[in-house]
């Protein structure tokens, strides 16, 4: 099979990394790509909101399957697109990426069709918005509706704070993405990732994993797109994750194709556990990042026949092994992130930190003058497994401490609630 993968980031990278590992592969493209993919893929250099270019590209060279990483393309329908040229696509339809284009689509969703969720309202307008946190009080969450790169939502502890977030949101701090705003009752409980492959129809469970948003150790300062992630998550027990498909994953497979979009590619489902069970914080309709690193290395099949099972319709027929093994990832970000960040510092050492069971996929390298340099904000993801959290955690560690990179910083707490429960059996 020839295969493209749209993506420049770790995600990728890790996607990347399991696809070539299949015996299916014929040759692996990847646009944009970044040095870590180039380990294992043709880049090539498209302009993705091309839908028509993209086509052109995949009959040249006769693409079997597109495989798109990133949210951005596939809620501007670029899965609807290529399939309009005869062009197999791992991905959902424009119409089934509402779920995560429109934070208020979802929650009206699950307002439709019973599924547990925090109780919320939905804003077109300032000053009703304001109204009703100042009706409702504090905590409370602010999120713009639309697609802000992670950055569109903010956790309010204080009435101010909400206020506040409500003025960006409206005087464009996110530009289109909050145009619309949806106010949210504050959850408490333990946050996790749960993910299914689907096809439209089924829905087949595809690993669990809970990642860290904040900036610092200890879980403090700014959100992120995500510090480092472990799989699995502790919380998600056997009961949990039935109750998770039957609860939540279930009825929206169902409520989808109710309203003319069933949902085929990576559902990813954030949870909060809460004490009276899981409720749906967010969907997302692509695989996390990191959360889609550790998944990789704990995935025991092969990743090509189960998205081209997806693809066809075929999940009913089909499951996924994972190892027994935990895996966990650490980003080492560049100075000045989650703000501006530094690029340009030279990377060192790379290939003496890598080793058996752990693996170094790029989010945001760059190639200058022949050195590997930062080119983002987070720039590698750093993971490795372990027989136990712990374990996998002192092996993350233990890479990163090998790597020659003073401008990078990162977190040194990854995973610490799961180790936590290691050592005192809870």
């Amino acid at each position: 099979m020839n295969v493209l993968l749209l993506g420049s980031g770790g995600r990728e990278h890790a996607l990347a990394w399991k696809i070539a590992a299949s015996p299916l592969l014929t040759k692996l493209y990847a646009s944009p790509g970044n040095p870590g993919i180039g380990r294992f893929a043709e880049l090539v250099k498209l302009d993705v909101a091309d839908h028509s270019a993209v086509a052109a590209f995949c009959q040249e060279k006769k693409i079997d399957l597109v495989v798109v990483g990133p949210e951005g393309p596939l809620v501007a329908g670029i899965a609807d697109d290529l399939r309009a040229w005869g062009i197999r696509v791992f991905g959902p339809s424009k119409a089934a990426a509402r779920l995560e284009g429109s934070k208020g689509f979802t929650k009206d969703l699950c307002a439709k069709f019973n599924i547990p969720t925090a109780a919320y309202g939905r804003f077109g307008d300032l000053a009703a918005a304001k109204a009703y946190v100042e009706k409702t009080g504090a905590p409370i969450v602010i999120k713009a509706d639309g697609l802000a790169a992670g950055k569109g939502v903010t956790i309010a502890m204080t009435q101010h704070e909400a206020l506040a977030a409500l003025d960006a949101c409206f005087d464009g701090a996110f530009g289109p993405a909050g145009a619309e705003v949806v106010v949210e009752e504050y959850l408490t409980g333990e946050e996790a990732s749960f993910f299914c492959l689907c096809d439209g129809a089924t829905a087949l469970p595809f690993g669990t994993a809970q990642d860290h948003k904040r900036v610092g150790d200890g879980d403090t300062g700014p959100n992120t797109g995500g510090m480092g992630a472990y799989s699995p998550a502790p919380v998600m027990t056997p009961e949990m994750s039935e109750r998770t498909m039957r609860e939540i994953i279930e009825p929206t497979m169902r409520g989808m194709a109710n309203l003319g979009a069933p949902f085929a590619g990576i559902l990813f489902a954030g949870l909060m556990i809460t004490d009276q069970g899981p409720k749906l914080i967010e969907y997302n309709t692509r695989f996390g990042d990191p959360e889609c690193q550790v998944l990789m290395m704990r995935l025991k099949d092969d990743l090509l026949v189960l998205l081209n099972a997806a693809v066809d319709g075929q999940l009913a027929h089909m499951s996924a092994r994972w190892s027994d093994e935990a895996a966990l990832t650490v980003v080492m970000a560049a100075r000045g992130y989650p703000g501006t960040p530094e690029k340009g510092s030279v990377i060192r050492g790379l290939d003496e930190a890598a080793s058996d069971g752990t693996e170094i996929f790029h989010a945001g390298t760059a190639i200058n003058g022949g050195a590997l340099v930062a080119n983002g904000g987070r720039v590698l993801n750093v993971t490795a497994t372990g027989a136990t959290v712990g374990e996998a955690q002192k092996n993350a560690y233990a890479a990163i401490d090998r790597i020659d990179w003073p401008q990078g910083f990162f977190r040194r707490d990854i995973g610490w609630r799961a180790v936590e429960r290691e050592q005192t059996g809870r």
